[in-house]
């Protein structure tokens, strides 16, 4: 009995043995064919042999693979890599950027992105702004490659085309109460007299341009006079529009001067304001009706289609998410564009306009002098808010305390936060918030007829 059990044994050893030596060389005469016709595979031919279906492959190798791989680290492609573009003036030409430029650029995202998160700076369209930068710059990650690179989908999909600042200001309609507005109508001049920032700026252009290697046409110098409005959406439109190649730097220092509306607003209204003058209180708003409310958003649509088409679409998207707000029949849709549809679209633009924050884009003398005409039309603008309502006040029988002027600009709503604060510093009853709604959402309109001004005249 246990002599046939060591036979059994043996015998089925033996069937393993030999259908594993089979398995071998089945598997080899596979894998080692010859790539010649006619060529019988063997270990002989196994250094020089194709493996089926890897014919145009180009052989490699080791050494090559080695040193292939070496030259495309990061790390190499920032030291010594080099890239090919397109010249922004003249696209025949082509321009040269080194490696460390891309390092710099990334640099500057990761800033971005610590002012967002770390200082509070418009976090919610920073953030993805500085990881939009980071990522286009990333040497030989290829995405902004043309067809294939995400962010360059992002960019022609909703930012070149200006289809995402229309959802955005789809959005702040439906955020938007224009009630102290229509409740004291007299505050829009406010918000107009705001738009002397974006005005003024045509001028600080010209002297600009008598610096060396500084030479804005009237597009760019259009384009870059709407960042005194502190409206993102619309500075990304205009440029879009009239200046493409300026629409990172443009659109980063208008968020940039939005989120710092805090620090750069107080002492302008405290320098154009006297002790007086800060402390006077303003009656009351009376309360708006639905039916004023509902029809407002119709009258300022119908007046841009008769007197500013091209300002249209943006009056027009605004218009829209406020009557969805205000209706009262459509709640899911006005809550829906408020919240989620405005998140993605935040991110989505975002990402895009950190795409465009390439080194031949924004290493160059004029998107220097972009951040300094930027800053110098927000400044204005504020002061002409401010010397407005001081204007108004020689002949109002009820005076308008000057500082709700500074909210004239579009930043909805810090600006009029601001108002009220530095008025609290002087009474703390005095309660200017709702006042200063009203310019705050005018300057809203206003720099979307600036913009209509500018795309009409230069547009084409």
């Amino acid at each position: 009995m246990l002599g046939e059990n060591n036979f059994k044994k043996k015998v089925l050893h033996l069937t393993l043995l030999i259908l594993a030596i089979a398995a071998v060389f089945s598997f080899v005469g596979g894998v080692f064919a010859s790539g010649s016709e006619g060529e019988v595979a063997s270990f002989r031919t196994m250094s020089t042999a194709i493996i089926k279906g890897s014919e145009n492959v180009p052989y490699i190798s080791v050494s090559s693979f080695i040193r292939k791989t070496i030259e495309n680290t990061g790390l190499n492609l920032i030291i010594n890599g080099t890239e090919k573009v397109a010249d922004l003036t003249d696209p025949s030409k082509i321009d040269i950027v080194a490696g460390w430029k891309r390092l710099v650029m990334m640099a500057v995202g990761f800033l971005i992105i610590y002012l967002g998160a770390a200082k509070g700076f418009e976090p919610l369209l920073l953030i993805p702004i500085g990881f939009g930068t980071v990522f286009v710059n990333i040497p030989g990650a290829g995405m902004y490659d043309e067809h294939s690179g995400m962010l360059r989908l992002i960019y022609d999909m909703g930012v070149g085309n200006e289809f995402f600042p229309m959802l955005i200001f789809m959005g702040i309609g439906a955020m938007t109460d224009f009630g102290p507005l229509i409740a004291n109508p007299k505050t829009a001049l406010l918000g107009g007299a705001a738009q002397l920032g974006v005005f003024a700026t045509l001028f600080g252009v010209a002297l600009m341009n008598l610096l060396p290697r500084v030479d804005y046409n009237m597009l760019e110098a259009s384009a870059i006079a709407i960042i005194g409005g502190a409206d993102g959406p619309t500075s990304i439109y205009v440029s879009g529009k009239l200046a493409p190649h300026m629409m990172a730097v443009i659109a980063v220092a208008a968020y940039s001067y939005m989120a710092l509306v805090p620090m750069i607003q107080p002492p302008i209204m405290k320098l154009l304001t006297t002790d007086h003058e800060r402390r006077i209180k303003m009656r009351q708003l009376r309360e708006v009706s639905k039916t004023e409310k509902v029809l407002f958003p119709i009258v300022i649509l119908v007046l841009a289609i008769l007197l500013l088409p091209p300002a249209a679409p943006l009056i027009g998207m605004l218009a829209f998410g406020n009557f969805l707000k205000q209706c009262g029949v459509v709640e899911r849709l006005s809550k829906t564009a408020e919240n989620e549809l405005m998140n993605i679209v935040s991110i989505l633009l975002s990402l895009g306009v950190g795409s465009q924050m390439t080194p031949e884009k924004i290493m160059n003398p004029k998107s220097f002098g972009i951040i300094i005409l930027g800053l110098f039309a927000f400044a204005v603008a504020t002061a002409g808010g401010v010397l407005m309502a001081k204007f108004m006040n020689l002949f109002l029988k009820e005076k308008i305390n000057p500082l709700i002027g500074s909210a004239g600009v579009s930043a909805v709503p810090m600006a009029a936060r601001v108002s009220n604060k530095v008025g609290m510093e002087y009474d703390p009853s005095n309660f200017l918030l709702m006042h200063a709604m009203g310019p705050n959402v005018s300057g809203v309109i206003g720099t979307a007829i600036a913009a209509g001004v500018f795309i009409a005249t230069y547009g084409g």
